[in-house]
């Protein structure tokens, strides 16, 4: 049986992990707004932010205006900067993502990122070394489509020129496994320490490390 020509990974708690608290400290306390009330107005912008539709920028502006404080220009620039440091300072790495990517690529297999995230993750997966070692990287942000959406493995499958039945998915969340499972995608379900109630598709194999992810595939 042919090994699989192509894997499609996700990025935050499949490849790396990221330490939310300073983040929901430190950045309304430089808008100088309630912590909370920063949290609700946010929140709300999640999406438009995971689909390009919203800019950093625009987003803390209009949490600003919401939030009863002032949007001055200079504020909200140093607001971009911080939220972008604190990406940049705090995501980890789990010990197995570089060797995992490097494995593969040593074996000719294609890699394909597949995130549903915001701006600044193409500047992290570059700092951190994963960019090189992926032949591209599909982000919600810059695509305009977020898992499970077909649309958006659909790219990734284009990207690394293979069918869904040569590929395989991995990723954290249920239903993006299912997502890709549905186009015919073989779909993984890593568990990074407990499920916290990321109760597995029944069928979809579960994976606790990318190791064991890559024994059941390239051994």
């Amino acid at each position: 049986m042919a090994l699989p020509a192509a894997c499609l990974v996700d990025v935050y708690n499949t490849l790396l992990t990221y330490d939310f608290v300073p983040h929901r400290a430190e950045m309304p306390d430089l808008a100088g707004v309630a912590p909370e009330v920063w949290g609700n107005v946010y929140r709300q912008f999640g999406q438009a932010l995971g689909l390009g539709q919203m800019t950093k920028a625009d987003a803390f502006e209009r949490t600003l205006t919401e939030s009863g404080a002032d949007p001055q220009p200079e504020l909200i620039r140093t607001l971009v900067d911080r939220d972008r440091d604190l990406l940049l300072t705090w995501a980890r790495l789990y010990d197995d993502a570089l060797p995992f990517l490097q494995a593969l690529r040593s074996r000719g297999v294609k890699i394909v990122i597949v995130s549903n995230c915001s701006e600044n993750t193409r500047a992290l997966l570059e700092k951190r070394g994963v960019a090189d070692l992926a032949d591209d990287l599909v982000l919600s942000c810059e695509v305009g489509v977020e898992k499970p959406a077909p649309e958006i493995y659909q790219i990734a499958l284009e990207l690394a020129g293979v069918t869904a039945q040569q590929a395989v998915f991995v990723d954290d969340q249920p239903a993006f496994c299912a997502g890709a499972a549905a186009l015919g995608i073989t779909a993984v379900q890593i568990v990074r320490g407990e499920h916290n109630g990321k109760v597995p598709t029944p069928g979809t194999p579960v994976a606790w490390s990318l190791a064991e992810v890559q024994a059941m595939f390239w051994p």
